[in-house]
């Protein structure tokens, strides 16, 4: 199969109008196979995406940043798997009981019978549930909206046990808390001086440089479907100021955005080569941040018998109807992004394959569901990559 076929086959999804832009890049071995860019990254203004066109990766975040930062803590043991987060983060028993001042409506937990453990965080075994408008629940004007939020899921988000496994982004806003108080620095200082700058990165970075902004993929224009999500679940949006310009360089994830673009859950931008460059660094014979035995952890399922294989950061093939389809092998590693981004890694044979696209951006509600053109990515890939 000719590598023309990816290309020829994501530009019949994008005169479909399911994203109006892809770049995508396969890679094996250390080696870029194959790529290709295509459609528009702003369409308004008719920008051309390119090879080096930077997206927003959403929660591609959670893995490449933070799970990557965990993993660095744990093979020096300075981040325990088996601790419960209070031993990082003791602050967080000071929070206590709401006062009867207190205007936030949300359920009071006894914290002591809920302990959550690093590895339930990584796995998203914890309980915690999956998504909440902080934005919604904490005043604007609040000092340091990072504490706060950290305390909200802490003591205040009731549990939710079942499923077992449930994808969460406050299970990783809690990690990205846990590195900012390990480190004494915010988590894109971090970042900066373990990942980008080690491995010589210029295109990588939370919260893009204005003068980039040209060479960013844009996203919705303003943050409609995050308003209709939180309408549905009951609350009051009249009093929030909601984006309505078109968000283009700043982060589409309401959250990270009230948190000014920095999270552990969302916020990175980058291109696919420079994804590529951080995705090696999850594989035993590529890793130049990590241990070899360390990526072990990458492709090892913590949560057997339920209804996700969840590795360290990574959602594992062998969950069903994953989006790496069965082309992959079934200890391959994966992550995918709202905005439309996702990454898969196959340790075995040491392949790599990254899509990113804007499917957010121009574009009506609903989004598309675009797991069919992930799978579909993966299955062209593959055969090209066997028969090359």
């Amino acid at each position: 199969m000719k590598a023309e076929t990816i290309s020829n086959f994501l530009q019949t999804r994008i005169e479909a109008k399911d994203f109006p832009s892809a770049v995508y890049l396969v890679a094996e071995k250390g080696e870029i196979i194959i790529r290709d860019a295509l459609g528009f990254a702003v369409v308004p203004e008719k920008i051309e995406a390119k090879i080096d066109t930077i997206y927003d990766l959403a929660s591609l975040t959670k893995p490449l940043i933070t799970g990557l930062l965990c993993a660095k803590l744990i093979e020096t043991n300075e981040l325990d798997l088996e601790q419960i987060v209070e031993a990082y983060l003791p602050e967080l028993r000071e929070f206590g009981v709401p006062s009867e001042k207190d205007s936030l409506e949300i359920e009071y937990v006894d914290f002591d019978c809920l302990d959550t453990y690093i590895l339930e965080l990584l796995t998203h075994y914890s309980a915690y549930q999956a998504w909440k408008p902080f934005y919604l629940l904490i005043e604007k004007q609040v000092n340091d909206r990072r504490k706060e939020i950290l305390n909200l899921i802490a003591n205040r988000i009731p549990a939710q046990f079942e499923p077992p496994v449930i994808y969460s982004d406050l299970n990783f806003i809690m990690l990205g808390g846990l590195l900012e108080k390990f480190y004494g620095k915010r988590l894109d200082e971090i970042a900066r001086d373990e990942i980008f700058e080690p491995l010589n990165l210029q295109n990588t970075f939370y919260n893009p440089p204005k003068e980039l902004r040209k060479q960013v993929a844009a996203s919705e224009k303003g943050n409609e479907y995050e308003k209709q999500i939180c309408i549905e679940q009951g609350f009051d949006v009249s009093k929030y100021d909601w984006r309505e310009h078109q968000i283009w360089g700043e982060v589409h994830d309401g959250n990270c955005y009230f948190m000014n673009g920095i999270s552990g859950h969302a916020g990175l931008f980058s291109t696919a080569e420079e994804t590529f460059k951080i995705a090696r660094q999850f594989l035993a014979e590529e890793t130049t941040l990590l241990k070899p035995e360390t990526c072990k952890s990458f492709r090892t399922n913590f949560t057997e018998s339920h209804n996700e294989a969840r590795s360290i950061a990574f959602q594992l093939a062998a969950t069903k109807d994953s989006t790496a389809s069965e082309f992959l092998a079934k200890d391959s590693f994966g992550h995918l992004g709202f905005t439309g981004t996702s990454l898969w890694v196959e340790p075995e044979t040491r392949r790599i394959f990254i899509l990113l696209t804007n499917r957010t951006h121009a574009r009506e509600l609903p989004f598309e569901n675009i797991n069919s053109v992930r799978r579909k990515f993966h299955e062209f890939a593959v055969k090209c990559l066997d028969e090359k």
